[in-house]
C-alpha cells in the first residue's frame, strides 16, 4: 500500500484547503446573488468557517471578493487554454484569426452571462471601495490576456497580405477590446430606458466586430 503524504494531512495544509474552499464558495455565491447581496456570514454558513476566522484570514470582504474574482478568471483561463494555439486556428489567414479572436466576445456573452454581469458589478465595487491598484496586481495577472494572440495574428496578416499595416496596432486592440467589453456590460445590465431593446444583443456585438474586421482588412 502506498504511503500517504503526511503534508497533505498537516494542520497547515488542511487550513489552507478550508480557505481555498471559502474563495470557491464566495465565487459561487457572487455569481448567484451578486457581490453586494452576499455577506461574510453567508460565506461562513456555506463553508462552516466562523465569521471571525474569515475576517482574521482575509481581513475584509474586499479581499475575499478580489480572491474570488481571481479564482473565476483562472477558471476561464483553463477553458480557453490552447484554443488559439491549435493547428486549425494557426493555418487560417491573419484577418480570419483576428475575426475569430474578436468573436470570442459573443461566445463569452452567451455562455457566461452571469460572469459578464459580475464583472460589471466588480468594477463598480472597486471604485466604491477605492481599492488601491497595488492590491489588484494578482487579479490583473489572472485576467485572460488575448493581446499576444492578436499581435501574432496581426503579424500573420501583414505577411499574408490580409491585414493593413497600422502605426499603433496595440491602440486598435485596446480600443475595440474596451468597446466590446463595455457593450457587453451594458447589455448585461438589462433594459433601463423605454427605448432599450436588447433582444438583439449578440447582433450588436457582432456588428461592432464586423466594423473592426472591415477596418483591419487590407484593401485588395
Amino acid at each position: 500500500m502506498a504511503m500517504r503524504n503526511s503534508y497533505e494531512f498537516s494542520p497547515e495544509s488542511l487550513k489552507s484547503r478550508r480557505f481555498e474552499a471559502a474563495v470557491t464558495v464566495s465565487a459561487k455565491l457572487f455569481l448567484e446573488k451578486g457581490i453586494d447581496a452576499v455577506k461574510m456570514t453567508d460565506i461562513a454558513n456555506e463553508t462552516g468557517i466562523g465569521v471571525a476566522t474569515l475576517y482574521r484570514y482575509f481581513g475584509t470582504k474586499t479581499n475575499i471578493t478580489i480572491a474570488a474574482m481571481t479564482h473565476l478568471w483562472n477558471d476561464m483561463n483553463k477553458m480557453f487554454s490552447g484554443v488559439f494555439e491549435s493547428d486549425v486556428f494557426l493555418h487560417q489567414t491573419g484577418i480570419k484569426q483576428l475575426s475569430d479572436l474578436m468573436r470570442m466576445t459573443p461566445v463569452f456573452y452567451n455562455a457566461h452571462r452571469d460572469f459578464m454581469k459580475l464583472l460589471g458589478e466588480f468594477d463598480l465595487f472597486l471604485v466604491r471601495e477605492n481599492v488601491p491598484k497595488e492590491d489588484l496586481e494578482v487579479y490583473e495577472k489572472s485576467i485572460i490576456n488575448f493581446y499576444p494572440f492578436f499581435e501574432k495574428a496581426y503579424q500573420v496578416g501583414l505577411e499574408d497580405g490580409t491585414v493593413r499595416k497600422m502605426d499603433n496596432f496595440q491602440l486598435c486592440y485596446v480600443t475595440y477590446a474596451h468597446a466590446l467589453m463595455e457593450l457587453s456590460k451594458k447589455l448585461m445590465q438589462g433594459e433601463l430606458l423605454p427605448s432599450d431593446n436588447f433582444s438583439n444583443a449578440v447582433s450588436e456585438l457582432s456588428l461592432l466586430i464586423e466594423t473592426a474586421v472591415y477596418f483591419l482588412r487590407k484593401e485588395k
